[in-house]
């Protein structure tokens, strides 16, 4: 004899309207708590809802009020080391707020990307966005957004809109960390693979680097600075540089972690031990980081905590509740001391 199992149901906006005998516009008022419904269609409706325990979502509620309650991410560079974290604070901050989060990777070498991304957003509905850099630098973006009413927060390295659209990652303060663990370790000869010198994280990096050595007595000059492109070839190739001098560094801070991974397979090409020749710092907490031999020391940028910031700042000006309710927006990144700058014994 065949035996037929019971699935569960979700219960929908419609279920909940046949319940109560009324429309769905009105389900949704109630959801929205309008005062528009009488004290007994309200009860009536509310029953139901606990009879079907029905959950709303965003749409339903969007119904009445004319709100979309979607937020997006926009961004143009795949660093799952940064992607991957932002969109669970995004997630978890839409979550607590009953808002739905749309993710959207842009284009932006094309010639038309900037009437696409506004295309994109009044064709969503969406009530506001969170930028990733590049992109979140791109004046050309954000002066849509401003012509367009499009309210946005947007991730940096260094202050540069209103405090209400952004949120700042201190890059150049963090240096101070990594200038303290080189003077800990009694490093003489200090070599820099910075990122790509149009991105404002690479300047902030390699100018606080630069001042917190300076006020440690450290010399940096140009020749132990060599631009790379945040790829780990782009590590390797740097690295080769630096490591050619006649005065080799006896330590590296690369911008992101897979130079720093580069930086740090190339010198052990080279018949360097790390750390017993050649501290390496690097920048991200990549997943790579802890992975590779040795596992690598970098700085850990906050950017669960950021997204979860930027999405309540964001959420606290569309409910006209800015600033009283909104976080701050000010994140020191955390060095994570691993083996490639351990003690020689």
């Amino acid at each position: 004899m065949e035996k037929r199992v019971k699935t569960a149901v979700i219960a929908t906006i419609n279920d909940v309207a046949e319940l109560a005998g009324v429309s769905k516009r009105t389900v949704s008022r109630v959801i929205n708590n309008s005062n528009k419904v009488n004290q007994d269609t309200r009860e009536r409706i509310l029953a139901a809802i606990r009879s079907l325990n029905f959950s709303p979502n965003a749409q339903a509620r969007g119904l009445a009020s004319r709100r979309s309650y979607l937020l997006g991410l926009l961004f143009n560079d795949m660093n799952a080391a940064v992607l991957h974290p932002v969109q669970k604070g995004l997630l978890r901050a839409c979550e607590q707020s009953g808002y739905e989060l749309i993710v959207k990777p842009v284009q932006s070498h094309k010639p038309d990307y900037v009437d696409e991304i506004i295309q994109f957003v009044k064709r969503t509905q969406l009530e506001g966005l969170v930028l990733l850099p590049p992109i979140a630098n791109d004046e050309q973006v954000i002066e849509a957004f401003r012509e367009n009413d499009i309210p946005y927060v947007r991730f940096g390295a260094r202050l540069v809109d209103d405090e209400a659209n952004m949120v700042v990652s201190l890059d150049r303060e963090a240096m101070g960390l990594v200038a303290a663990l080189f003077e800990d370790r009694a490093v003489t000869t200090v070599g820099v693979i910075s990122g790509p010198v149009d991105r404002i994280a690479s300047q902030e990096r390699l100018e606080g680097l630069k001042a917190a050595l300076a006020k440690r007595g450290f010399a940096l000059p140009d020749e132990y600075i060599v631009y790379g492109d945040f790829s780990y070839n782009g590590g390797r190739e740097a690295a080769l540089k630096l490591l050619s001098l006649k005065g080799r560094p006896d330590a590296i801070f690369a911008g992101n972690d897979q130079m720093a991974i580069g930086a740090m397979q190339q010198a052990q090409q080279m018949g360097l031990g790390i750390p017993q020749d050649l501290l390496v710092v690097g920048y991200d907490n990549d997943s790579a980081a802890s992975l590779v031999s040795p596992p690598l020391t970098t700085l850990a940028r906050p950017n669960e905590e950021m997204a979860e910031a930027a999405a309540h700042r964001l959420l606290a000006r569309l409910n006209g509740s800015f600033p009283e309710a909104a976080p701050g927006n000010r994140f020191l990144p955390e060095l994570i001391e691993r083996e490639s700058t351990a003690r020689s014994n």
